[in-house]
């Protein structure tokens, strides 16, 4: 009978559920571009150092490298709502610190679809004078059309 291994760490950290790429999907769905920032045209990367309870839950958010212009409280505010997933430490509260970077990118402009030209017209209906019409067997009635295009 062997012996059953022991965990290599006795502290486990938080994971967000779905993985890193499930957490960078949450915050650029959740990222709303501060109109001050967009405003002066502000790109750039905050730096935000937060703290994890053993519940999961964000406590404590610090700012160590910001931009200023709403994005620092922007970036705030999306940390914050993070939750991860804390597995049980053996019954020890553990107090998680972890930086995350929140990237800010101005929306690139798309460009706009090409229409498609219209063209208005318009024309008019004439019946050949009654001297003008035809006699004999080729008599064949026929209408004039204009078409006058704006420009």
């Amino acid at each position: 009978m062997q012996k059953e291994k022991k965990d290599k760490h006795f502290i486990k950290k938080p994971i967000y559920p779905g993985g890193p790429s499930q957490m960078k999907a949450f915050i650029s769905q959740n990222l709303q571009y501060p109109p001050e920032a967009l405003a002066h045209k502000i790109e750039g990367t905050v730096f935000i150092n937060y703290a994890i309870d053993y519940q999961g839950k964000v406590t404590d958010t610090k700012v160590i490298s910001g931009l200023g212009y709403g994005c620092d409280e922007e970036a705030a505010r999306l940390v914050r709502l993070l939750e991860f997933e804390v597995p049980k430490t053996r019954g020890v509260k553990v107090l998680f610190h972890k930086d995350i970077q929140i990237h800010f990118r101005l929306p690139r402009k798309k460009a706009a679809p090409a229409r498609p030209q219209t063209i208005q017209y318009s024309y008019t209906e004439k019946k050949p004078e009654p001297s003008e019409q035809q006699t004999g067997p080729e008599k064949g009635g026929g209408y004039i059309y204009t078409i006058t295009l704006p420009g």
